[in-house]
C-alpha cells in the first residue's frame, strides 16, 4: 500500500466513524429499529458508544497525516475492530443479537481489518528499517 493510499484509507475511516457517531448520537434508536430489535431502555448508553466511535474517527483523521508515525492510533482502532465482532459473535450464538445486527459489524469493523492490518505492517517494516539504519 502506498503512503497516499494509507492516508486515503484513514481519511475515509475517519469520515465514516465521525458520521456513524453523529447519527448514533442524534438518532440512538435508528439501528435497533433497522435490525428489528427491542429499543434500548437507556439509549444514552448507545449515544456514548456513538461518541466513542466518533472520537475514533477524529483519531483516524489525525493518523492520516502520518500513518507510520501514528501507528498506535491505528493499532487501538484495529483492536476495537477485532474485539467488536468477537463480542457480536458471542451474543449472536446466545441469540441476544439478531443476525441483521451483523451489518453494523461488517461496516464498522470487518471491512477495516485488511487495510488497518496492512497499515500496521507497513509501520512495523518502517520501524525495523529505522532501527537497522540507526545501527550502521
Amino acid at each position: 500500500m502506498t503512503e497516499t493510499q494509507g492516508k486515503f484509507i484513514l481519511r475515509i475511516a475517519g469520515i465514516y466513524n465521525m458520521l456513524f457517531g453523529l447519527v448514533t448520537i442524534i438518532f440512538p434508536n435508528l439501528f435497533f429499529e433497522m435490525a428489528g430489535m427491542e429499543l434500548p431502555l437507556y439509549p444514552m448508553i448507545w449515544q456514548c458508544v456513538g461518541m466513542i466511535v466518533g472520537v475514533y474517527g477524529l483519531g483516524y483523521w489525525i493518523a492520516a497525516g502520518d500513518p507510520k508515525r501514528h501507528w498506535p492510533i491505528v493499532l487501538v482502532g484495529f483492536l476495537g475492530k477485532l474485539f467488536g465482532p468477537i463480542g457480536f459473535a458471542w451474543y449472536l450464538a446466545q441469540e441476544v443479537f439478531p443476525f441483521k445486527w451483523g451489518l453494523i459489524i461488517m461496516f464498522n469493523d470487518i471491512i477495516w481489518w485488511l487495510p488497518f492490518g496492512i497499515l500496521l505492517y507497513e509501520a512495523y517494516k518502517a520501524s525495523k528499517n529505522q532501527i537497522s539504519y540507526a545501527r550502521r
